[in-house]
């Protein structure tokens, strides 16, 4: 469905500018509380608190190459923080900074390492009810976390923003020379961190010939796919593809994807698969751009974060 509710600022409608604007210009304060915990197979993750003694928890799962750091999800925690819960932001394997102990790293099918996030707050802290926020692959992993697993009973409620939940098609969308410059950042840093893991794992991975490497096809064949079990890159996208399993949902659940996110092809649009499940619901408005949404107000509140808050508290939409 097309929504309108959301209006962005003058000069703020091209997708590449809501896209950018928050990444460069963006500043959100927040004093977190790490904590490392040591996952299941021997590695550590780095989950980053802050609570206001409330006995409900959002979880909140950053994009590709991101970290709890980034404006967005720093903005999200504020936002939940104000409005009645505690915030727990995790980074991904190898995003917090040092680079993880295993060979694996994290993709968008992590869904083990999510489910441990929870199953860590939920027996540690005296929590009644988490809700999941997720944005962009940080969406996809939510969203197959809750059709793809089985969920947590103690998991009420999520809000996804931005997600490619058809990947195949999405990386196709992000190969076309208009998105040359976002390509180009997101290889220059995951390059980076295969620099990091050859230091520690010499002979296990290497950057041979790296410079040819120009989309997420060649990308994922060569590390994504082999490193995480899957037969190729075609093979992990269709594993983890969030799409298929929209249908399965059960909570309440709420995706926002602007008609202008210049990273979403049409695919990323799942308005077959609910219609199908009346436990989600699918917000398009018309501007937004790539987990942009911006606002400018007092609160220095975006206007994505005005919709989780409200969604989380209400299981209603704001208009």
């Amino acid at each position: 469905m097309s929504e309108k509710c959301y209006t962005p600022p003058l000069f703020f409608r091209n997708g590449h500018i809501q896209t950018i604007f928050p990444v460069i210009f963006r500043k959100v304060d927040i004093c977190y509380k790490r904590e490392r915990i040591t996952t299941f197979d021997n590695d550590f993750l780095d989950l980053d608190w802050s609570t206001k003694g409330s006995n409900r928890l959002a979880i909140i799962s950053h994009g590709l190459e991101g970290s709890t750091d980034r404006a967005y999800v720093k903005g999200m925690v504020k936002a939940v923080n104000d409005n009645g819960w505690d915030g727990l932001a995790w980074n991904y394997r190898s995003c917090s900074g040092e680079p993880n102990r295993q060979l694996r790293s994290y993709h968008n099918g992590v869904t083990d390492d999510l489910s441990w996030v929870i199953n860590h707050a939920r027996h540690r802290y005296p929590y009644k009810e988490i809700a999941l926020i997720g944005f962009s692959l940080g969406g996809n992993l939510t969203l197959l976390y809750l059709g793809r697993e089985r969920p947590d009973p103690i998991v009420k409620s999520a809000v996804v923003f931005s997600v490619p939940c058809d990947l195949k098609k999405s990386a196709r969308v992000l190969a076309k020379p208009s998105n040359k410059l976002y390509m180009k950042r997101f290889l220059v840093m995951l390059n980076q961190k295969i620099k990091a893991k050859m230091k520690l794992m010499p002979g296990l991975i290497d950057d041979n010939g790296y410079e040819k490497i120009r989309d997420f096809k060649a990308f994922d064949d060569r590390y994504t796919a082999p490193i995480h079990g899957f037969k190729n890159a075609v093979d992990y996208w269709e594993k983890c593809s969030s799409k298929p399993f929209i249908p399965n949902i059960t909570v309440p659940t709420l995706i926002i994807n602007a008609a202008n996110d210049p990273f979403l092809p049409k695919a990323c649009y799942p308005v077959k698969e609910v219609e199908s499940n009346k436990q989600v619901r699918l917000c398009i408005p018309e501007s937004g751009g790539h987990v942009g949404f911006v606002s400018f107000n007092k609160q220095n509140l975006y206007w994505s974060e005005k919709q989780a808050v409200k969604f989380l508290n209400y299981n209603s939409f704001l208009n």
